[in-house]
């Protein structure tokens, strides 16, 4: 019985604890965490709460309970190096080492590795460490994105028409960005619809999982401020209702080709993750970004649907060999809503803003799935944070029916939250399918 060491506290890493204890290995879990999440602690023989970024804590903590590997669930931890340091004590981690991390954690990093090999998909794009040169590029683009180069929770990216309207106010942004420190990446904006690649990645071999759509605005019809995802779908084809098949094949092919690049520049296989953002345009299949690791909220869609045993996933990661194992996903559609507070995203002063620490109820989901974000387990009961507060999942043999059972399920959530009524609806994939329509006859 292997003993396995989860790094996280979100949903995210809730389906991999599920994930993980699903095996018919029975492994063992401990989990480490930043703050207590009912769900995981439910799944684990031992937690331990700290931060990601105290070291010793994580090592100490892995060595004591004898842990063959660890799942590396959000970017924090890989940024700070966790992957390494528990490599220093001979444990591998399912997650990057730190340089590789900054496939997500380095826009710039990124942009120039996919240049450097010449691997398609990239933007017209430059670096700026000042303002020097950055009006006369921002005047050759027709749409504009800007990126601050570093972590930014998906919410650090300045898009035009979005979050600004002119290259006069673009202008502004980028003195505000660089005055804060922050290297910063301009691109190109790109016309299209954007899709989840979510690979698993051996250091050659690279694996995809079903194609996912998030939703990042706040409100209903794609309305509001971009938050770290209100939720996602995912269809029994695996594919997605505005793509073609060449559109999935390209977005495989630009990650193989990366994967393959960051061996060649660095000299270390990623194991890990490589969660492709791709936009689908009239010029074919662009790349948006990488994490390195999986989606919140795409991971809830994919994992429940993994037929193969994760932990030998995850073994065949670290050994280099995903060529040898036949991984399965069962062909299932999903619908993933997020419960948030009603403040989520909302300015401080907004009449919702203080919904963020009330309690919560939490019913009867039925057939639906429930994972566990950023909530407070109290003694007296469970607390809503300043985030997402749980993620609601309906597994179904077409999306209709995914998409009924992730609505029933969020009804059993009493209190002051939120969520968005129209993902997985007809409505709003036929409006994807009609402008990729449009761009792309």
């Amino acid at each position: 019985m292997p003993n396995i060491l989860l790094i996280g506290n979100g949903a995210r890493e809730h389906a991999l604890a599920e994930a993980i204890t699903r095996s018919p290995q029975k492994p063992g879990l401990f989990s480490f965490m930043k703050s207590n999440n009912p769900g995981i602690s439910s799944l684990s023989e031992k937690t331990k709460l700290g931060s990601y970024s105290d070291l010793d804590a994580i090592t100490k903590f892995a060595a004591k309970n004898k842990i063959e590997f660890a799942v590396i669930g959000p970017e924090d931890p890989l940024n700070n190096g966790v992957a390494d340091a528990l490599a220093g004590i001979n444990i591998p981690a399912v997650g990057p080492i730190k340089s590789l991390a900054r496939l997500e954690t380095s826009k710039s990093f990124t942009r120039n590795i996919v240049s450097k090999y010449n691997i398609p998909g990239n933007p017209r794009f430059q670096v700026f460490k000042t303002l020097d040169g950055v009006e006369d590029f921002l005047n050759q683009l027709e749409g504009i994105v800007l990126k601050p180069d570093g972590l930014t929770g998906g919410k650090g990216v300045q898009v035009q028409g979005d979050h600004f309207a002119t290259k006069k106010e673009a202008l502004k942004l980028c003195e505000q960005i660089l005055t804060g420190g922050s290297s910063l990446v301009v691109e190109e904006k790109f016309d299209g619809e954007e899709f989840s690649l979510q690979c698993l990645c051996d250091g050659k071999n690279v694996v995809a999982t079903p194609l996912v759509q998030d939703h990042k605005r706040r409100f209903d019809g794609d309305k509001g401020p971009n938050t770290g995802g209100m939720g996602s779908y995912s269809l029994a084809d695996h594919s997605m209702p505005f793509l073609k098949p060449q559109d999935l094949q390209d977005g495989l092919e630009i990650t193989r080709q990366v994967a393959a690049a960051l061996l060649k520049e660095t000299g270390s296989a990623y194991k890990g993750v490589m969660y492709g953002g791709f936009i689908a345009t009239k010029d074919g299949v662009k790349l948006l970004e990488y994490n390195a690791r999986f989606g919140d909220p795409e991971a809830m869609n994919i994992l429940p649907l993994l037929k193969t045993d994760f932990v030998e996933v995850c073994r065949h990661i670290i050994a280099g060999t995903l060529d040898k194992l036949k991984i399965e996903f069962d062909k299932k559609a999903s619908v993933c809503k997020y419960v948030v507070p009603k403040g989520y995203g909302l300015p401080a002063d907004h009449p919702d803003a203080a919904s963020s620490k009330a309690k919560i109820e939490v019913g009867d989901v039925g057939k639906a799935r429930l994972y566990y974000s950023s909530v407070d387990q109290k003694d007296d009961g469970l607390y809503l944070s300043s985030s997402r507060a749980v993620g609601i999942v309906g597994i179904a043999d077409n999306l209709e029916d995914a998409r009924r059972i992730a609505e029933e399920g969020v009804k059993a959530i009493k209190g002051p939250v939120a969520y968005r009524e129209d993902i997985g609806t007809d409505a709003l994939i036929q409006k994807r399918v009609d402008h990729m329509k449009k761009i792309r006859p």
